[in-house]
């Protein structure tokens, strides 16, 4: 369980590499500082493809990832 509240849900289901990435810096975008993106994925590469994202992405920042039943959730915070 999270214990930051979930601003926005981005359903990526179903998309794979680089869609997951690229969907969420739109979806992050358009928030607001501080606001907390939840990103559904089922494509296993988003694992490390949004964690090298915000890694290298100035705004953002990676609050935890968590996998379960073939579902990926990625947490991203924008903090710019």
């Amino acid at each position: 369980m999270t214990d930051y509240e979930i601003s926005e849900t981005l359903d990526v289901k179903g998309q794979s590499c680089p869609m997951p990435v690229v969907k969420t810096k739109q979806s992050i975008d358009s928030l607001d500082e501080g606001a907390v993106l939840e990103v559904l994925s089922t494509d296993s590469g988003s694992m490390s493809d949004l964690g090298g994202w915000a890694d290298t992405t100035d705004g953002v920042e990676l609050l935890d990832q968590e996998e379960g039943d073939g579902l990926y959730k990625h947490y991203v915070r924008r903090t710019a």
